[in-house]
């Protein structure tokens, strides 16, 4: 064999091994004849007739993932940044309309998130935009959905990942919520001392209800006792005058021994002096007899005391006068 032949035999395998390519799952090849469209050639082993046919670009059908960055300004004129998320892919039917009819479509996909964004979030004040971030993602799907398909993209989802306003608006909201916190926090505070105080009122009211009720009891109980002794002291030849005096100066030495026995007592009790209780007892004595004296003399001038007689009615001429009725 000549050596030309053997070059010949190279380069013809060569040009057969050319006219086989592969093509990966999810993912098409576009094939030109001439520089003119012929067939679009999806996953496997495909054949193109070499030095004719070639490949002009691979597009790939995976869903794809774009970031957009935007800076914009919300009703109440506050800046924030967000970051809008769109997850796209290629129709498999439309790739034709993919490759030839859109050159960049990640800018194109960029212009329209800016433009729904910047119409939509100045409509809103800040806290709304953080609440209604779901349908501004709406609406940026929508409007992509209507410009995209005809370039053959489908649009899967977009999302609003992030709302970044100022850090000092950021800050300033802190302080806000810092302060609204506090306020509850105090609200709490005070609720929890009212229940305090009206448990600790109405428990006071209480004792001094049943302190009220026991201390009537004693009384009660110690008039009903010295009842009894002024009867027992009646019963001696003592009258009731000499009997009230003595229980009285009697209490009044117990009371004394109550005081002496407590040791912390600092009550202090005038007249106290050896004469006192002969004294007291003297004064009590001519005052009860002074007092049954006045109720005497007021009893007998109260019988003296007569009722007016009534006037007799006087008869005569007057009766006859009759008032003139016109």
């Amino acid at each position: 064999m000549s050596t030309a032949f053997i070059i010949f035999l190279v380069l013809a395998f060569f040009i057969f091994m050319s006219s086989f390519f592969t093509v990966k799952q999810q993912s098409s090849v576009i094939i030109e004849r001439f520089g003119k469209f012929q067939s679009v050639r999806n996953s496997g082993l495909q054949l193109k007739i070499p030095l004719v046919d070639r490949l002009a670009g691979r597009v790939n059908l995976k869903i794809q993932q774009l970031d957009v960055i935007i800076e914009t300004k919300t009703r109440d004129n506050v800046f924030i940044k967000m970051k809008v998320s769109v997850q796209f892919k290629v129709i498999q039917e439309k790739v034709y309309e993919a490759f030839y009819k859109l050159e960049y479509p990640h800018d194109q996909i960029t212009s329209y998130v800016f433009d729904v964004v910047r119409a939509e979030v100045p409509k809103l004040k800040l806290d709304d935009v953080f609440e209604r971030k779901d349908d501004i993602a709406v609406a940026v799907k929508r409007e992509l959905n209507e410009a995209m398909s005809t370039y053959g993209y489908d649009i899967i989802n977009t999302l609003v990942t992030d709302i970044d306003p100022d850090i000092q608006v950021k800050n300033a909201m802190n302080r806000i919520n810092a302060a609204d916190r506090e306020k509850t926090a105090a609200e709490f505070e005070a609720e929890s001392s009212r229940i305090r105080i009206v448990a600790k009122a109405k428990a006071e009211a209480e004792s001094k209800r049943l302190q009220g009720q026991g201390i009537a009891d004693q009384r009660r109980e110690i008039a009903r006792g010295l009842v009894e002794s002024v009867e027992v002291l009646n019963q001696v030849g003592i009258n009731s005058q000499e009997a009230s005096a003595l229980i009285v100066v009697t209490q009044h030495y117990d009371t004394l021994q109550s005081i002496g026995s407590d040791t912390n007592s600092n009550l202090i009790l005038l007249p106290n002096s050896p004469q006192a209780g002969s004294d007291m007892l003297n004064n009590m004595v001519a005052s009860f007899s002074a007092s049954n004296q006045v109720g005497e003399m007021m009893k007998k001038n109260n019988k003296k005391v007569e009722k007016p007689k009534q006037a007799p009615r006087q008869s005569g001429y007057e009766d006859d006068i009759q008032p003139d009725v016109q």
